[in-house]
């Protein structure tokens, strides 16, 4: 599998078994993508891993409707990023109307509570702190695909 740079939209077909959803993946530290990709590929999971690696990147990737097609099924995004940060993020995707039925959720290296209770009241889906291991990438994202991808009915594209 290859990947091209976090700071360009790229898509990688993961997967071939159940249907493909698009994943919008907001990260700008290239080992934390490679550890998802590494985990998504491992885990076979049917997805289009798009990579940008800052806010106002994946806010213009999300208004331009993405690069391949419709807004992502599913958005996982970082906090800590530079220039507009996650909350500020979330709260644009959570005001505008065609984004808002996004499910969005934190992948941080935080576990404060305070970011925690942040993200919820800003209308994360869910919180994650980010594993340290490839044990821990590999089990955070077998659960993000058994119940975004596989249990949970996405909203309509």
């Amino acid at each position: 599998m290859s990947e091209q740079q976090p700071t360009d939209p790229s898509a990688e077909e993961i997967g071939a078994a159940a249907p493909r959803v698009d994943i919008l993946l907001v990260e700008d530290n290239p080992l934390d993508t490679r550890a998802t990709f590494n985990a998504a590929q491992k885990l076979d999971i049917a997805a289009s891993i798009n990579v940008v690696a800052d806010g106002q990147a994946a806010l213009d990737y999300l208004r331009s409707g993405g690069a391949s097609g419709p807004v992502p099924g599913l958005i996982l995004l970082d906090l800590n990023l530079p220039g507009k940060d996650g909350h500020a993020v979330l709260t644009e995707i959570r005001s505008d109307p065609a984004l808002q039925t996004t499910p969005v959720v934190i992948l941080s290296t935080s576990s404060d509570e305070s970011d925690v209770r942040r993200a919820y009241t800003q209308g994360a889906n869910a919180y994650i702190t980010k594993p340290t291991d490839l044990d821990g990438w590999l089990h955070a994202v077998s659960t993000i695909n058994d119940f975004w991808l596989s249990l949970a009915k996405l909203p309509p594209r």
